[in-house]
């Protein structure tokens, strides 16, 4: 064990009532940490069983467990509350418990008051787990040791005791930023904004105050000159600033330009590569390229070296994840599209790529108090058939045009909305699924959701 991680970790936490609040994934990460370092703890999830008693004991000891309620009593004695993302401390039930001396923080808070690792920090609406995934494989690839955790992988507690490190990467929610204070990221970014997350975050000017809270202390602050709202603002001036956007940019920044007939990845006036040359097609994906090279770039890495690794990393699943068939139609499978923007970066980054042909879009789900006016003039422009399901699917579908009526439906199923896309699509169509909503109406999660479309075109590919 890392000797001074352990004295830092005593220092810091030892003869502290601590309280572990939730005792999900990042809850037992944190669980597992501090019994590592023999720091005693209790832990409270008003759920009734998410562990076992008998496998809690076991594993950690003598450390207390209390499930089925918030137990009030426990967190006002608390010194340090570590709070599980997935939990809202600002609910009656828990805020009104939480003495005002109390250190409220979470496990990336704790993270990085252990760790002196490098950061390069990502948040936004949409595209956190392509970029940090790319940035995580380039990293490597170049001969670098990265970790990636945060939102994504594993958890950074269970990754702070390994062999040092030359970068991590973190894909950070709002949950996340709400309990990170002492952050000094080397890189931080806000790839983009929209609606998300607001029935806890109530509006979308609190979401966006959180998500900037990524750029406190940061070295380098990277935004998107598309989206004003991912600007650090005056808050957080003392970084410095560089930018990635979809036209062309100014020195030091990043940009897209047409050179010669094609689409060029930008550093300034200086062509990078043509994006025909790279796996991922799309302009939101352009933008996902000059995020990960600006980052790249402010670690220091070689943008060559850089611009050769992006040429063999294939994406991620459920991420406008093509699925092969035989049939001519392209099926893309974009179930992680669980909010507005996503849906309409995939519409608007895919359309370019059709080419005459239609684009029959399979949209619903649990919209989470989203508004779906954004999509309106998308799904006028350039979906020729929208099939719509779930708890919110017909709202999605009342932003069609009344001329529109007889090419928008709505099923009961996921299942139900291939066939009668299959029944919709030609030779050379793409049939998207992309749902601006959550799937927790219908599916345990946007993954269950993404398989269960994955085998139901496969199933109906061979009924063909």
């Amino acid at each position: 064990m890392n000797k001074q991680l352990q004295q830092s970790v005593t220092t810091q936490l030892a003869n502290k009532r601590i309280v572990i609040l939730g005792i999900g994934i990042t809850g037992l990460s944190c669980a597992r940490f501090l019994h590592r370092h023999q720091i005693e703890f209790a832990v409270n999830d008003s759920r009734a069983m998410p562990i076992s008693p008998g496998d809690f004991k076991h594993q950690f000891a003598e450390n207390t467990l209390v499930l089925g309620q918030w137990d009030n009593a426990l967190i006002a004695q608390a010194d340090v509350l570590i709070v599980s993302p997935g939990i809202d401390i600002t609910a009656p039930a828990i805020s009104a418990a939480i003495s005002k001396n109390c250190d409220v923080i979470g496990d990336i808070e704790l993270f990085c008051r252990l760790s002196d690792t490098p950061i390069l920090a990502v948040t936004g609406s949409n595209g956190k787990s392509t970029v940090v995934s790319m940035l995580n494989y380039v990293g490597n690839a170049l001969g670098y040791r990265v970790q990636l955790g945060g939102n994504i992988g594993l958890p950074v507690l269970d990754q702070i005791d390994q062999e040092k490190v030359d970068f991590i990467v973190l894909e950070l929610s709002s949950f996340q930023l709400e309990t990170v204070k002492s952050m000094k990221a080397l890189a931080a970014t806000v790839l983009n904004l929209s609606d998300d997350h607001l029935d806890r975050h109530k509006t979308i000017e609190n979401y966006g105050a959180i998500k900037q809270s990524i750029y406190k202390n940061c070295t380098y602050a990277l935004y998107n000159r598309n989206d004003n709202a991912t600007k650090p603002n005056e808050c957080y001036i003392n970084s410095q600033q560089l930018s990635f956007g979809s036209e062309p940019a100014q020195i030091g920044s990043f940009g897209l330009a047409e050179l010669d007939g094609e689409s060029h990845l930008m550093l300034g006036d200086k062509a990078l590569c043509t994006l025909a040359e790279l796996p991922l097609q799309g302009v939101h994906n352009a933008l996902n390229y000059l995020a990960v090279l600006a980052l790249g770039k402010c670690a220091g890495w070689d943008l060559t070296a850089m611009l050769a690794s992006l040429t063999t990393f294939k994406g991620l699943a459920h991420r406008c994840e093509v699925i092969e068939t035989n049939d001519g139609i392209r099926w893309i499978n974009d179930s992680k599209a669980t909010n507005v923007g996503a849906t309409l970066a995939a519409i608007e980054g895919l359309s370019p790529t059709l080419h005459g042909n239609k684009l029959i879009l399979i949209a619903g789900g649990d919209g989470k108090g989203a508004d779906f006016s954004p999509l309106t003039q998308a799904l006028t422009k350039h979906v020729e058939h929208l099939i719509t399901l779930g708890k919110d699917g017909r709202a999605i579908a009342s932003l069609r045009l009344a001329s529109q009526a007889d090419k928008t439906s709505h099923v009961d199923s996921l299942s139900a909305a291939v066939s009668l896309a299959r029944t919709q699509a030609r030779v050379g169509d793409m049939v998207l699924l992309s749902p601006a909503c959550a799937s927790l109406d219908m599916f345990s999660n946007y993954v269950e959701r993404g398989v269960v479309f994955i085998k139901s075109v496969l199933v109906n590919k061979e009924r063909v």
